[in-house]
């Protein structure tokens, strides 16, 4: 478990695994929803690896695995009620980020650091790297099952809020073609990729196939969170990472 102070009376957890060996890269997952966490101190083995959990959090082995470093972010202390009501596209968030940014890379120096967002999470990875374009930001991001249109309450944003054309780092756009949830629909991932128009890489990879779904549609244990396919979307995302 890491834990940062990254704001004045604000601290931020993640959850760390390192690899077996010495790290291919490294990962920042941000789950979906309101993104909060309430990592433990001791993160066990079989935490947050139930199917019914985000896809990110349930597959960190998978990412573990194929040698990176992985760390998954918690919502802050001053947000008690999660990153809501647009906290994933401020300030005070990228300043968070950026914090554990630079422990990642102390803890895994001499690898690339990649933001990996589902759902709403994407707004994170987008939003942070659109704001640390020019300093002490990702080397990629990947967006999965992306949120692109406003839900309702205080989850409103979407990942297009962001400010995509400042994003300046590779870019991945991961999507279930059977996505059934109503706010992320894989027909938009053509206008997703089209506005991170600075990226120096960037592609669109659409999925198939899985198991049926057993939650709602905007829920992990469906095609949103890809479920029955893990493995391969996990293997083509680390693959994506590094051929470049």
């Amino acid at each position: 478990m890491i834990e940062l102070s990254p704001r004045p009376g604000v601290s931020l957890r993640a959850a760390a695994f390192a690899p077996d060996q010495s790290p291919r890269g490294a990962a920042i997952l941000f789950v979906g929803g309101p993104g909060k966490m309430t990592i433990p101190d001791r993160p066990a083995p079989g935490w947050q690896t139930q199917e019914t959990s985000n896809f990110l959090a349930r597959t960190r082995e998978l990412f573990r695995k194929a040698g990176l470093f992985v760390a998954v972010v918690d919502a802050p202390s001053d947000q008690s009620q999660g990153l809501i009501n647009g906290f994933r596209l401020g300030a005070a968030h990228a300043t968070d980020i950026a914090a554990l940014i630079g422990e990642v890379r102390r803890r895994a120096p001499d690898v690339s650091v990649w933001l990996v967002g589902t759902s709403r999470g994407s707004i994170s990875a987008a939003a942070v790297a659109a704001r640390l374009a020019e300093r002490g930001g990702p080397d990629g991001i990947v967006l999965t099952s992306s949120v692109t249109r406003p839900g309702g309450g205080t989850m409103r944003d979407t990942v297009l809020d962001a400010e995509l054309p400042a994003v300046r780092v590779p870019a991945l756009v991961v999507y279930h073609r059977a996505d059934g949830c109503e706010l992320s629909p894989a027909l938009d991932a053509g206008s997703l990729l089209g506005k991170l128009s600075k990226a120096p890489r960037k592609e669109i990879l659409l999925l198939d196939g899985g198991s049926p779904p057993r939650s709602p549609p905007c829920e992990p244990a469906a095609p949103h969170g890809f479920l029955g396919i893990e493995e391969q979307a996990v293997g083509a995302i680390v693959d994506w990472m590094f051929k470049g």
